[in-house]
This record gives structure tokens, C-alpha cells and sequence, in this order.
């Protein structure tokens, strides 16, 4: 930057800040150190990524969408520190066959597949040494950046969502937590033939090292060119299921990338995994939700403000205006809830509009406000799914999927 910078006052330009860090030749820089920093840092990275092209500058966005697959693996060396760390010498006692060419890699951790001595195939997830070391420095390093970049306002306070933030990633690092919420998530989905689930093997798995059984499947944003019914169902199934993880369960997985999910065409299932990001969520907050919901699909724009407020969107002082541009918001991320019928992600420009309202509220020096990280993290699922179901041109009937939570809810208030 500072080279840049002064080429261009030696031209005499003014260059401004943002201007010098979002150069082609400096975003390939800041893309690369995210890759090579893992952790934190490359997974805000990849939640910058997923709407790529939509948020930042395209130089940006073009270069950081590669960071959803360019995970730097481990050597094999580094592989055997770990695994000798949390199992001792002697470890590969344990399995008939041991791939040390990982089958995925990440940003927190990579996946190796394996074969236990009784013949079942394993997924074993080792975590990068380090990664929980460096959480809150990537988190405030990857805050600084994006401030100097001017995608947020200097006078914005993020104190409490990077704090929130932080104690997310510290969670995800914690493979015992993330065995724990699968096994929840199995419990809960018992019995349920749409999803297909891996086992956490509890034995072998440590804070560091998450083993499941290994469950096959393909990518399910490879499937943009499947018969439309199969594109159909598994952005059905996905909406259907946040709708019961809100309501019914309380408990929502938050990540959206999709990554997360797999297709087993022969059993017609969703494969679900990665529950790292797994948050629960309080009783006053799913109804305000609800209470949100039944709104919009009335167009009872009164009750929607009151629980926007309740959410914690805003507070009794307000101005009208910008009262009625989150209300406007609310109501554009609810138009699948109100429509009736199939309503058809592919044909729907829903995910720019949003973008526009947002920007255009954000762009209001007076109403810059942190809302609550709950409510945050609750969009950050919805808006994935959201381009999930418009990369797979989905038809989706979300009025039909909602409804019987929304009724169920309602009656048990009454």
C-alpha cells in the first residue's frame, strides 16, 4: 500500500486508503495471506466469499471466492505431530488404513479418511495446530483490514460482534463441542429418511480431532444441472429444516456454506455435516421471529416493527425513516414467506435487492447499529440457503414449509 501510495503521489494524486488496498495487485496479497493464515482470518475471509461479487469490489470478491477451496494442507510431518500429540506413538493401532492425502481442507481443519480395524470407513478432522492461539488476533487483524478497505464505517461499533465473533470461532475449534452438537443433531433428525447424518466416534475424538464415520455423497451446489425435482428437494429440505431448527428445535446450525451439505441420489438424502457453528437460541428470540413472520405474511407492517424491535433491531428513538427502512427490509427477506405457491429462486433477483436496501441503510451516518449477534447469525444461515436455493434455480413452496411452525406457535402462545 505504501509503495502504491507513493507511485501516486509522485504523480500527483491524492490516493485514499481504501483505494490503495483493493489494487488487483493487493487483494491477490491479502487472499494469499488469508490461505496461508487458516483460522480465523481465512474464514472471514470465506463469509466475505459467499456472495461473491455481490458486497465488495469485484477485484476483491473475484480473488477471496477462491478461499471457499484453497485451503493450505498440512505436510504429512505435521499430520503425525498431531495425531502422535492426542494418541501417542503408536497410533495407527487404531485403523486398518490411514490416508494422509486429505479428501477436504478448510479453514479451521482438514479431513483424512480412514479405516478402523472392524472395516467401517472414517472422516477424521485434525484441526491446524495453532488455530485456537490465533483466534482474536485474526479476528481483530481481519477487522482492521476491512476498516482501511472502507467496507465498514469507521464510527460503527463492532466491539460487540467481534467479541461474539471470537467466542463463535473459540467453539468451532472445540471438536468435543462440535461432537456433541452432531450427536444432537442425530437425535433430534432421528428417524427422519431426508438426512443423512455421520456418527461421532467419542473414543477417538479429542479438542483438536473430530472422527465421524464417513458418510458419501455429492456436492450439492454441483448439482445446478440435476432434474429440476432433485434441485427442487434439496432446497426444500434445507428450508424446511431451518424453519424446524428455529422453531421446533431451537437450536441452528449457523454456518451456510455449501460445503456443509452433500446429496445421496440412490437414498434421495441430504447429507448434513460440520456442526461447529451450532448455536441455541432463547425463547424470547423465537418469538419475536415468529411474531415477525406472521407479520409479513399478513403485511402487518405495526407488528413487524414491534418485533424488530423486540429482535433488537432498533430502539424507542428511532426516526420514522429509518424505522420504516428496516421494516422495508424485513418485508424484502420475508417476499418468499408471503408468496404463494412455488416461489422461484432462479427467476428472482431477491438476493440483490437485499444487498441495495442494506447498503442504503448502512449508507445512514445516524443509524449505525450493531444488532444482536443472534439475529446476525440467524440471517448469515437464511441468506446462505437463500443463494443456495438460486444457485440449484430451486422452486420452493417457503409459505408451505413455514406454516406449520408458525401455527403451532401461535396456538401454543394462545
Amino acid at each position: 500500500m505504501l509503495a502504491e501510495g507513493a507511485r501516486q503521489l509522485a504523480q500527483g494524486k491524492k490516493p485514499r486508503m481504501g483505494d490503495l488496498l483493493l489494487t488487483p495487485a493487493n487483494a491477490q496479497r491479502v487472499a494469499d495471506q488469508l490461505a496461508q493464515l487458516r483460522g480465523a482470518a481465512m474464514k472471514v475471509g470465506q463469509l466475505l466469499s459467499m456472495d461473491a461479487g455481490s458486497l465488495m469490489p469485484p477485484e476483491l470478491a473475484e480473488i477471496l471466492a477462491r478461499l471457499r477451496e484453497n485451503a493450505r494442507t498440512m505436510p504429512m510431518s505435521q499430520v503425525v505431530e498431531v495425531l502422535e500429540t492426542h494418541w501417542g506413538k503408536g497410533w495407527e493401532k487404531h485403523f486398518s488404513r490411514f490416508s494422509f492425502t486429505p479428501a477436504a481442507a478448510a479453514s479451521i481443519g482438514q479431513v483424512h479418511r480412514a479405516c478402523d480395524k472392524g472395516g467401517r470407513e472414517l472422516a477424521v478432522k485434525i484441526q491446524y495446530p495453532g488455530v485456537r492461539r490465533s483466534i482474536d488476533s485474526d479476528v481483530d487483524n481481519v477487522a482492521t483490514l476491512l476498516k482501511l478497505s472502507g467496507l465498514l464505517p469507521k464510527n460503527l461499533n463492532v466491539a460487540p460482534l467481534l467479541n461474539e465473533a471470537k467466542r463463535q470461532l473459540h467453539e468451532e475449534a472445540d471438536y468435543h463441542h462440535e461432537a456433541q452438537c452432531l450427536q444432537r443433531f442425530r437425535q433430534l433428525l432421528d428417524g427422519d429418511a431426508d438426512f443423512l447424518l455421520p456418527e461421532a466416534i467419542s473414543a477417538l475424538t479429542s479438542t483438536d480431532i473430530l472422527v465421524m464415520s464417513w458418510v458419501e455423497g455429492v456436492a450439492v451446489e454441483s448439482l445446478d444441472t440435476a432434474p429440476q425435482a432433485v434441485r427442487d428437494r434439496i432446497a426444500s429440505r434445507l428450508i424446511g429444516l431451518f424453519f424446524r431448527e428455529l422453531f421446533e428445535f431451537r437450536l441452528i446450525q449457523t454456518d451456510p456454506n455449501f460445503a456443509n451439505y452433500r446429496y445421496v441420489a440412490e437414498h434421495e438424502q441430504v447429507v448434513l455435516l460440520d456442526f461447529g457453528a451450532t448455536r441455541v437460541y432463547p425463547l424470547d428470540t423465537v418469538e419475536a421471529y415468529r411474531d415477525l413472520m406472521q407479520a409479513a405474511v399478513r403485511g402487518d407492517r405495526f407488528a413487524m416493527t414491534a418485533a424488530a424491535r423486540a429482535i433488537g433491531y432498533f430502539d424507542e428513538h428511532i426516526h420514522d425513516q429509518q424505522r420504516d427502512a428496516v421494516v422495508d427490509l424485513f418485508a424484502l427477506a420475508c417476499e418468499p414467506l408471503r408468496h404463494v405457491g412455488r416461489y422461484d429462486f432462479a427467476g428472482s433477483d431477491l438476493p440483490l435487492r437485499l444487498r441495495d436496501a442494506g447498503m442504503k441503510l448502512s449508507m445512514d451516518r445516524d443509524f449505525w447499529h450493531t444488532p444482536p449477534a443472534d439475529a446476525l447469525f440467524l440471517h448469515r444461515k437464511l441468506g446462505g440457503l437463500y443463494l443456495l436455493a438460486a444457485r440449484l434455480k430451486a422452486q420452493v413452496d417457503v409459505r408451505l414449509l413455514a406454516q406449520p411452525h408458525l401455527l403451532a406457535l401461535s396456538m401454543e402462545s394462545t
